[in-house]
């Protein structure tokens, strides 16, 4: 939603209306074929691929749901061989009831679903309001005064962003009217003449501001393919929404101290050794996401409809674990470690947060995904900042450090990934994508992706929440191929294949200009082609562990 808003103020300030972008599936096109910056995976297909037997891949895509039955996914979707569908009964006694396709962890046994949630940081504030909200400063511990003082921090930033939320639900309606009337306003003005230059002229706004305001509205949509202000209108409205219902959850839900869902799920919150929870609907209330993260993955490559995702022999498992609102640590750790116990080989997370109720929790999963060979692929996050000075979780990086305190550890089977553009040069990199060059492994298409939606839809969005499944689906084809690989060979053979980008770019959320590799530790590119390439040439002489 943050992308959807970006697009949303650049329109409030008169830029164009609509966002420029590349081919539909460039995301898989090849720099020195296509000159597009995307994965290589086509060129891969035509020239190395061709005759070459693969073994299927199980890609668990824990998100906030995903459409099974869509045209382009149902004959790509994980099916749980020990389970018979709809009896009402745990075939396979893993503990969960007609889990065909997956499992969600935000649902309750009455088949009710929780759709949108606090986020993390309301929470923390309702745990810390009901210990220190009387409480007298001078009389608590050195330990209670520093958890008291986040307690203060917590709570202003709660306060204030839901001030803020409120403020921009009514900027957005009233920006709503006033362009709404000014585009009426033009439409009445030009009286059924064409949207063309010529007529824009004819228009007399000397003495109406909102009139002028909807001619350049005009000017600039025309210029990327308006041809009437009705279409303009719409595309408007459209944006709007976006900003109504981001601001609307905002302040209603995720910074609303008293909405709290979880009755919905019926689990001990408290307990975090609980696993067996949630119900079997995989798509849930809202599947934009987990069902776009999908298509990118594996859309189906060989019916001739919709987009081609990147992988050609890989089932999708759907675990469901995020709302419209934070995850919750618990249901990230029961998720993982579900697609883990069914076997899923590489999990997808497009999500992330800036607090973390329970790190513990989740770094145990991790390991527990580790010591079975599972590849871990994240996103990175989408604030335009620096992931080396400030959380993004989950991370790679374990609560707890190594001996006597020495250096944190870290999972050797994570690739953190950050958001490549269409564009060249110094455009390279998305101007929303966080980034570091310590907890940022490698760069991968994220911006207007073409992938499958919800009820056999297609659609663009944008966010490192479209590159982490871009790199896990270069390591699912890869993986298919080379089966024999290890994930820490995968990750090895991602990052370090991907071409080094030797350039500067604007660094994201400014227009300074940087070094591609100070991004990011690898300084490169997800390449497919590239990836292939170098395992082919690997064969026989891998060794078992491969460290930067």
């Amino acid at each position: 939603m943050k992308i959807r808003l970006l697009a949303l103020l650049m329109l409030l300030g008169f830029g164009t209306m609509h966002a420029q972008k590349g081919p539909k599936n460039w995301f898989n096109l090849d720099l020195e074929k296509d000159g597009i910056n995307g994965m290589s995976s086509e060129r891969a297909y035509a020239e190395l691929l061709k005759g070459k037997n693969s073994k299927t891949v199980v890609v668990a895509v824990i998100d906030g749901g995903v459409d099974p039955y869509h045209e382009d996914l149902k004959d790509v979707m994980w099916h749980n061989p020990g389970e018979i569908a709809g009896n009402g009964i745990d075939d396979d006694h893993n503990g969960y009831v007609d889990d065909v396709y997956g499992w969600n962890f935000i649902g309750g046994k009455d088949g009710k679903n929780v759709g949108p949630d606090q986020l993390e940081v309301t929470r923390l504030f309702v745990k810390y309001d009901k210990k220190y909200k009387n409480a007298n400063p001078a009389a608590l511990s050195k330990k209670e005064r520093k958890e008291y003082d986040r307690y203060l921090a917590i709570k202003e930033e709660v306060t204030d962003k839901r001030e803020k939320a409120k403020q921009g639900l009514e900027q957005m309606k009233s920006t709503k009217d006033r362009l709404g009337k000014a585009l009426d306003a033009l439409a009445a003005a030009m009286d059924g003449a064409p949207l063309t230059e010529e007529n824009l002229a004819k228009v007399n706004t000397a003495d109406d501001p909102s009139l002028a305001m909807a001619v350049n509205i005009a000017r600039r949509s025309m210029e990327e393919g308006a041809t009437s202000v009705d279409e303009i209108k719409k595309d408007i409205f459209e944006q709007i929404q976006g900003g109504l219902d981001y601001y609307t959850s905002q302040y209603k839900y995720h910074y609303n101290p008293d909405f709290n869902p979880r009755s919905i799920v019926g689990d001990n919150y408290d307990n975090f050794s609980e696993k067996y929870y949630g119900n079997n609907d995989i798509k849930g209330p809202d599947a934009f996401h987990g069902t776009h993260v999908a298509g990118i993955i594996a859309a189906n490559r060989s019916n001739n409809i919709g987009i081609k995702g990147v992988a050609n022999n890989v089932k999708i498992m759907g675990v469901r674990v995020v709302p419209d609102g934070d995850e919750r640590d618990k249901d990230v750790a029961n998720g993982i470690r579900y697609a883990v116990d069914n076997g899923a080989q590489i999990i997808n997370m497009s999500f992330g947060k800036s607090y973390s109720w329970n790190k513990d929790v989740v770094d145990k999963a991790v390991k527990y995904a580790k010591k079975h060979g599972v590849l871990l692929v994240h996103a990175a996050g989408n604030d335009a900042s620096n992931n080396d000075m400030g959380n993004n979780f989950p991370t790679d990086v374990y609560e707890k450090h190594g001996f006597l305190g020495l250096g944190a550890k870290t999972c050797a089977t994570w690739m953190e990934i950050g958001a490549l553009s269409y564009k060249k040069n110094e455009d390279a990199v998305a101007t929303f994508s966080n980034y570091g060059v310590k907890n940022v492994d490698i760069f991968a298409p994220g911006v207007a992706i073409y992938s499958t939606t919800p009820d056999n839809g297609y659609g663009d969005a944008s966010g490192t929440s479209m590159a982490s499944p871009a790199a896990a689906g270069a390591s699912a084809l890869l993986l298919s191929y080379y089966p024999d690989l290890s994930a820490e060979q995968l990750k090895y053979i991602i990052e370090m294949s991907g071409p080094k980008q030797n350039y500067s770019v604007k660094k994201p959320g400014t227009d300074e200009l940087v070094p591609f590799s100070s991004l990011c530790k690898t300084g490169a590119t997800v390449n497919v082609y590239k990836a292939l390439k170098m395992a082919e040439n690997m064969k026989g002489k891998r060794k078992k562990k491969h460290k930067f």
